[in-house]
Parts: structure tokens; C-alpha cells; sequence
């Protein structure tokens, strides 16, 4: 269970101070050369790196939720700009706070990284030979998190500076220069293929005696899978990556130490209990705190089912604000929707709220008394049929009321115990399949059946076994199986976070935002109001963020990103 993660909180907190800027240490230079004098303690300011993915800035809420949408399959409730959806509606400027608080907070996890790697190699020399096996581990760990940190640093800002240890962060900032994205993803690989080198793989772990929740040797190929199909896209465009993110991936598939779960809805249940299944689960923020106190360093809650989840009201006497709403249109044009089981987990066509028959709370309540959402996707039904689902479906996957078991239920209005997956198997097949597909300018058969497994486990359906319902059709062109991975991704990672990601890559970002704008239109008559990033996104401009103007004051040397 992830209690875990309020213990390591509990310990890490009185070690740490907040840091704003990558210029600043977070922790304490007298705790630093008092400490790491055995590996248990090691691994305890180990514990602390892991512990700065669940910052608000980090995938509490912004990596995970206020970052990663507007796109062709989500957006924000409402018909303005203001408020809450200034940022989800691409409407925002430099001086965003939540784009320096990312930044800032990326930033000190990377130093916390650093400190670390630089401090156990000093310190780890004294240890004995059973502590030395495992400072190799912790050592892999590290340098895996400081990856994926520059990873998030990289796809999201683009033009950074590379901080390779704590001296360079100590620096006066206006020495600091923007490294080439390049150079940020060779540091990143270079640590990954160190990290694979010297982990083991989740089942084969017999040295960590508890490695829930944190890294192995599968975790790190997928996850260079990742950054190598980024690094060959938009807008670096290095294509020999390909090449290398299907190697790795296949590595990894062949391997046979991870595979896809039985049960698509399992994963839910799972990560809304705390639940850690390594077969698919390869990376995952570990969310657990038994009360809200208000100090942020003892709540390592998120926002996870609360900020996307479905709307509730009078649930045990708090709510869920649900204010990341479903496209309508992506369940209209999701392929084979009746067969595929996917699609009716994904999203909510419903709200929790007080029954107005009974005055129950907590009851589920159709989101339309007059027709379903089957009838109101309709290209021929009423407008007044169409109008209550254009602003109020919900991601149904952090279903609150649905999955979270009475021991993992955190009554808090705004904050949740549910787990969020960064990096699940099925992304990394899907990836293969991509990666596949563009080196050879056409799939094979592995790159088939790496899809094909993934569409019949969603069917619910064997997953080694062929089927014509579930499976691509046969002898697809590149073109149309680009196509087909594109929209499978869509399908089985819909609202985790990776499709504005996958989008940027692709280089079609503000493409799609227009092209799905145009389908609301052509669906609903009023839509368009309730589209708000169409009239905001800048193609050029949003594919980054900016560059926090409070930084780039201080970093003489730095340029904006483009647009900004």
C-alpha cells in the first residue's frame, strides 16, 4: 500500500526546504555531510528524491492534469478564459505562476538528484559489501528520477540549462546558458543506460526489501522507449531514434518480465487503492496521506480524481470539482466503440449529487434525463439533445465513488489517495508499434501484434489470441498504420496525460486544437463556446511552455521560447 509514501514524508520533511529557483539548494548543508553514512540512511534520502513527484508543481496536479490538456480528446469545463481555466485554455502568459512553480520545482528535484549521487559517491566507498550492492541500486534509481526530470524539463520547455551536479546550480544565474535539447537528451539517455546496467527487473528484485512504487530495469527501458520516440519527433527530429526506441522496447517485450493485465478495468481499481501490480504498472506517483493537516510537506496527496474526475456533489459532506470535461466527439469518432470496453470505462455520462426523489446524497445521476449519450452523439439529433454532454462528461478512470475503497478514501474537497501511472506496458507497446512503423516506413508482424494485444485485452478478449473483431486489419499502408497507432493511443491511454505530449511530438498540436474545433462546430451549433482553446492557441507558440519571466529576467544569457 502506499502508505509508504507518508512515512518517507514524515522522515524526509524536517531534511528539506522549498526551493524556487534552479539556483537554490533544497537541502540543508549541515544535514548533507552528517548524513549517508550507511546505506539505510542513504536510502532514506533516497526516498526524499522519489518524494518531490508528489509537488503540486510536479504530477500532483500540473504534470499530470493542468499541463497536459487542451488537446483533441479533453478540455476544461466552461466558456472563458478566467480563473481556473486560464491555463487549460492556452490563454496564459510568462508570469503564470503554475509554469514557475513547475519549473522551479523540476529543477530542485534535479538538484536533490544531484546531491544525492554526488554524496553516495563519496560516502558509499565505507560501506560494507552487502550495503555497497545496494548503494549501486540507489544509485541507478537516482539517476533514473534526475532523467526523468530533465525528460519532463526537455518535452515541456524546451531550451534549458543542463545542471550536471550542485556546483553549476550554485552559480550566479546570469552565467547560466540554454543547452541544446540534444545535449539534455543524451545526458537523459546516458543515465537511463547506466540505470539499466544496474537494476533489476521488479520480479527478480532480492535486494530492496520493499521496491513498490519505485524503479526497475523494465520501468527504465520503457521509459528511455519514451524519450527516444520523443527525441525522434517535433522538434528535435533526430528519425535514427527510432531505430533505437524500437530496439529497447523490444528488449524489453522480449524479455517476458512484464505484460499487459487481464482486466482493463483493473488498472483502475488498482490505482485508486494503492494497489502496485509491476506486470504493467512500470512507473507510478505513489499518493497516500491518512488526514489533511495543511502543511504541504506532510500531505503527499494529489489531485487525482478530484480535479479530473466525475462531478460530484454531497459526497460525505465534500465534492469533486470534475472541471476536466470529455470531448464528446472523441467518443463519437472512437472506433468500434460499441465492442471495445474501453470506451464506456473511460468516460462518465453521469454525476454524483443528491437524489431529488429520495434526498440521498451520493447518488448517481444521469447527466440527461432525455436521451443517452449514445443518442446524443447522433449527427442527426436535436441540438437540445447534444447541449447537456458538450460541457459535462467526465474521465470516469479516478471514479471516486466507483473504485476507491473505504481504507484509501481521503474525505478532502480537493485532494484524493488515488495513484497516478506515468509509464504503463501498454504505452510502451503501443511505442514499439510506432517506433516500428516509422523506421521501416511500414509495420511487420511484431509491430501488429504489439497493437493487436493491446485492442484485445481493451475487447476483452484473449490477448495472445487473433480476432477479427479486435485486430487491425492486415497489410496496412505506413500511412494508415500511423494512423491507427495514433488513434489506438488515444484509445487506450485516453485522459492520462500523454496525448498533448503525443500530439507536440507529432508535430500537429495546433492542428488538431483547430481541426477539433471545427467537429464541435459541425456536431453542435454552440459548441465552439465551449471550446475555449481554439480562439487562444498559437502554432509555434504552445508546443512549450514559456520560460518562467521571473528566471529569464535574472538568466541574462536566455532567450524565450518562440511565440512567448
Amino acid at each position: 500500500m502506499n502508505k509508504l509514501t507518508y512515512i518517507i514524508c514524515m522522515i524526509i520533511a524536517v531534511m528539506m526546504i522549498p526551493s524556487c529557483t534552479l539556483d537554490e539548494a533544497s537541502y540543508t548543508e549541515i544535514e548533507k555531510k552528517n548524513y549517508l553514512n550507511t546505506a539505510s540512511e542513504a536510502e532514506t534520502v533516497l526516498l526524499g528524491v522519489y518524494r518531490k513527484m508528489v509537488e503540486e508543481g510536479m504530477y500532483r496536479f500540473h504534470l499530470s492534469m493542468l499541463f497536459t490538456i487542451p488537446t483533441d480528446i479533453a478540455k476544461v469545463q466552461g466558456n472563458s478564459p478566467d480563473g481556473l481555466r486560464l491555463v487549460p485554455s492556452n490563454s496564459y502568459t510568462s508570469t503564470q505562476i503554475e509554469v514557475q512553480q513547475t519549473w522551479s520545482s523540476l529543477y530542485s528535484a534535479i538538484y536533490d538528484a544531484n546531491d544525492f549521487i554526488e554524496q553516495l559517491s563519496r560516502k558509499s566507498a565505507n560501506y560494507s559489501e552487502r550495503e555497497q550492492q545496494l548503494a549501486a541500486i540507489y544509485m541507478a534509481e537516482a539517476r533514473t528520477l534526475r532523467a526523468l526530470y530533465y525528460f519532463e524539463l526537455v518535452r515541456w520547455f524546451g531550451n534549458v540549462a543542463l545542471m550536471t551536479n550542485t556546483g553549476q546550480s550554485h552559480q550566479n544565474p546570469a552565467t547560466f546558458v540554454q543547452a541544446n535539447p540534444v545535449d539534455v537528451y543524451k545526458f537523459i539517455e546516458t543515465d537511463l543506460l547506466y540505470a539499466i546496467d544496474n537494476l533489476p527487473y521488479a520480479t527478480d528484485d532480492n535486494f530492496r526489501s520493499d521496491n513498490s512504487f519505485r524503479v526497475s530495469k523494465g520501468a527504465v527501458m520503457g521509459l528511455l522507449t519514451k524519450v527516444y520516440a520523443t527525441w525522434a519527433g517535433h522538434p528535435v527530429l533526430d528519425q535514427s531514434k527510432w531505430e533505437d526506441a524500437a530496439k529497447i522496447a523490444g528488449t524489453l517485450i522480449n524479455s517476458g518480465k512484464h505484460t499487459l493485465i487481464n482486466d482493463y478495468e483493473q488498472l483502475w481499481k488498482n490505482t485508486c487503492n494503492g494497489i502496485w501490480d509491476p506486470s504493467e504498472s512500470l512507473l507510478e506517483v505513489s499518493f497516500y496521506s491518512p488526514s489533511i493537516t495543511g502543511t504541504a510537506a506532510f500531505d503527499p496527496s494529489g489531485r487525482i480524481g478530484k480535479w479530473n474526475g466525475v462531478t460530484a456533489t454531497n459526497i460525505r459532506g465534500v465534492r469533486n470539482a470534475g472541471n476536466w470535461k470529455v470531448i464528446p466527439t472523441f467518443l463519437r469518432d472512437w472506433n468500434n466503440r460499441s465492442n471495445d470496453k474501453r470506451w464506456q470505462i473511460s468516460f462518465a455520462d453521469y454525476r454524483y449529487g443528491v437524489s431529488p426523489g429520495t434526498g440521498q446524497e451520493g447518488v448517481k445521476i444521469p447527466i440527461s434525463n432525455n436521451a443517452t449519450i449514445q443518442e446524443a452523439l447522433a449527427q442527426d439529433a436535436s441540438d437540445n439533445i447534444k447541449r447537456p454532454f458538450m460541457d459535462n462528461l467526465s474521465p470516469a478512470k479516478w471514479d471516486t465513488e466507483k473504485y476507491v475503497d473505504e481504507a484509501n478514501y481521503l474525505v478532502d474537497a480537493n485532494l484524493s489517495n488515488i495513484n497516478w501511472y506515468i509509464l504503463r506496458y501498454s504505452d510502451v507497446l503501443l511505442l514499439y508499434a510506432e517506433a516500428i512503423n516509422e523506421f521501416n516506413k511500414g509495420p511487420n508482424s511484431d509491430a501488429y501484434e504489439a497493437v493487436n494485444s493491446v485492442r484485445r485485452r481493451g475487447f476483452g478478449l484473449p490477448m495472445n489470441t487473433g480476432s477479427s473483431m479486435a485486430d487491425l486489419p492486415a497489410n496496412l499502408t505506413y500511412e494508415e498504420f500511423q494512423a491507427a497507432v495514433r488513434a489506438e493511443r488515444a484509445y487506450e491511454l485516453a485522459f492520462e496525460g500523454h496525448r498533448r505530449q503525443d500530439l507536440t511530438r507529432w508535430g500537429i498540436y495546433y492542428e488538431s486544437i483547430m481541426k477539433t474545433a471545427q467537429d464541435i462546430a459541425d456536431w453542435y451549433s454552440d459548441g465552439p463556446q465551449y471550446y475555449i482553446p481554439a480562439n487562444h492557441t498559437k502554432k509555434n507558440k504552445h508546443e512549450l511552455l514559456p520560460i518562467p519571466q521571473r528566471d529569464l529576467d535574472l538568466m541574462t544569457n536566455f532567450k524565450q521560447n518562440p511565440g512567448w
